[in-house]
C-alpha cells in the first residue's frame, strides 16, 4: 500500500507537471556508482563503491527565465560491496549489497541560457524521499581453503522514520524507508538531457539501536544520465 502510494503520488506530480503549458517530461536513465559511509562524519572508502543504474521520468516547470522545479520518479539501485584477500589466497571474502529503490526527487534548479535556443546548463539541489522495494545480499569466499556462498533476498524493515520506531530489528535488515539530500548539474541540448546527481542520504540503513555503529552507515550515490524529451 505505501508503495502504490509513493507511485501515485510521483506520477500525479509527473502528470500535472507535464499539463502545464510551458512544462517538458524527460525519459532519463543511466549509471549510478553506489557506495555507503563508514562514519558519523560521512567518509566512504574508495575501494567498496558498486556499479548500478537508475531508469525513470523526470518533469522540468519553469518558475521564471532562471528556474526551474525538476520532479523524477525513478527506479535506482544503491549499495556498495566489500572485499578481503583475493581468491588466490586459502582464506577471502567478498560481499556485495544491492538494494533497489523507487525515489522522488525533487530539485530546485537554476538555468543558464546557452547561444542555441531550446539549450542550457542546470544546476540546483532539493531532498529526495524513497522506497526499498528489492534487492540481494551476496556473498563468496573461502575459510582456510574451504569455499563458501551466499546469495539471499534483502529483507527491509518498516520503520517509521517520522518516530524513529524501529520494527523487526535485527541483523541483516535494512530499512526500508531512505531519505537524504541531492545536488544536481547538467546540460539541456534541445531534445537532450545529460546529468549528474550526487546523492547523500541522511536515513541510517540498518535496523537496529540508535547508538550502534549501524548509524554510520548511510547511502551516498553518483549518478550519470542521459535523457530524452518526450
Amino acid at each position: 500500500m505505501k508503495l502504490r502510494l509513493a507511485v501515485i503520488v510521483g506520477l500525479s506530480l509527473i502528470y500535472s507537471i507535464a499539463m502545464s503549458q510551458e512544462s517538458e517530461v524527460y525519459i532519463k536513465g543511466g549509471l549510478n556508482i553506489a557506495n555507503v559511509t563508514t562514519n558519523s562524519s560521512g567518509a566512504i572508502e574508495n575501494a567498496n563503491a558498486l556499479a548500478s543504474f537508475h531508469v525513470g521520468v523526470m518533469g522540468d516547470l519553469p518558475l521564471g527565465k532562471y528556474l526551474a522545479v525538476q520532479p523524477a520518479l525513478l527506479f535506482t539501485g544503491k549499495g556498495a560491496k566489500t572485499e578481503s584477500g583475493s581468491s588466490a589466497n586459502p582464506t577471502y571474502f567478498t560481499a556485495t549489497s544491492s538494494p533497489y529503490y523507487i525515489e522522488l526527487p525533487v530539485n530546485l534548479v537554476l538555468k543558464l541560457p546557452l547561444a542555441n535556443e531550446g539549450s542550457g546548463l542546470f544546476v540546483g539541489a532539493g531532498p529526495y524521499i524513497a522506497m526499498g522495494v528489492a534487492g540481494k545480499n551476496k556473498s563468496e569466499g573461502k575459510i582456510f581453503g574451504v569455499p563458501f556462498e551466499s546469495d539471499k533476498s534483502i529483507d527491509f524493515s518498516n520503520d517509521d522514520p517520522t518516530t524513529g520506531t524501529e520494527e523487526g530489528a535485527g541483523f541483516g535488515i535494512m530499512r526500508r524507508f531512505d531519505y537524504g539530500v541531492n545536488a544536481t548539474a547538467g546540460l539541456l541540448l534541445n531534445n537532450l538531457l545529460i546529468g549528474l546527481n550526487y546523492g547523500i542520504g541522511l536515513a541510517k540503513l540498518q535496523s537496529g539501536a540508535d547508538n550502534s555503529d549501524d548509524d554510520n552507515n548511510k547511502h551516498r550515490v553518483f549518478s550519470l544520465s542521459l535523457g530524452f524529451r518526450l
